[in-house]
Order: C-alpha cells, then structure tokens, then sequence
C-alpha cells in the first residue's frame, strides 16, 4: 500500500534550524501536489507549504522566508528545511501527497514528526 514516512524532527532552540523529510513509498506509480501540515496542541490541523510536480510553491504566511519546501521527483520525497525557528512552530508536522497507484489517485497522510522549539 502506498504510504508517506516523515522524520527529522526533534527540539531546537529558538532561532536555530530543523529539516523535515517525507518519502512515499509502497506501491505506487507517481506523486502530484505535496505538501505540509502542521498541529500544535489544542489547535486544529494547519496548511504549512505545498508545492507541485513542477516545483510551484506556496507559503502560509506565518512561515514565509522562514521555511523552504522542496521535492525530488525521481525519488519521490520532498523536504522541509525551516530556519529561525520560533516557540510558536511547535507542533507536529504531517506530510500530504496525492500519489497514483493502479487503480488511481488516492490521498495519503504521514504518520507525523513532532518539533519542538523551546530553550
């Protein structure tokens, strides 16, 4: 079955950085748009960043010129490299992926990587 795996999250000071990955794997054929979310305890899930087969991308602005998304498509993985981080980006971030699998697009979700930023 065709599933997203993230890691790399972790405690951080504030200002300091992390990189998050997001690999799909099992069977499936390609991905389509990807992108990242984010939950802080007692919040709802939020949009993070996405970006599409053809490298677009989009910011929420709270995240803006702070975070980067990224994507490698002949591995299909994608990244998340986040610089001055801030208490407030606690949270834990899910990967999203449109990926096709033979009998078509299915939408799947990681299992999560929690962020801390705190000192």
């Amino acid at each position: 079955q065709a599933q997203l795996v993230e890691s790399g999250g972790g405690l951080v000071q504030p200002g300091g950085s992390l990189r998050l990955s997001c690999a799909a794997s099992g069977s499936m054929l390609s991905a389509d748009n990807m992108a990242w979310y984010r939950q802080a305890p007692g919040k709802q899930r939020e949009w993070v960043a996405s970006i599409s087969v053809g490298g677009d991308t989009n910011y929420a602005d709270s995240v803006k010129g702070r975070f980067t998304i990224s994507r490698d498509n002949n591995k299909n993985t994608m990244s998340l490299q986040m610089n001055s981080l801030k208490p407030e980006d606690t949270a834990v971030y899910y990967c999203n992926a449109f990926l096709l699998v033979v009998h078509g697009w299915v939408n799947r979700w990681g299992q999560g990587t929690q962020v801390t930023v705190s000192s």
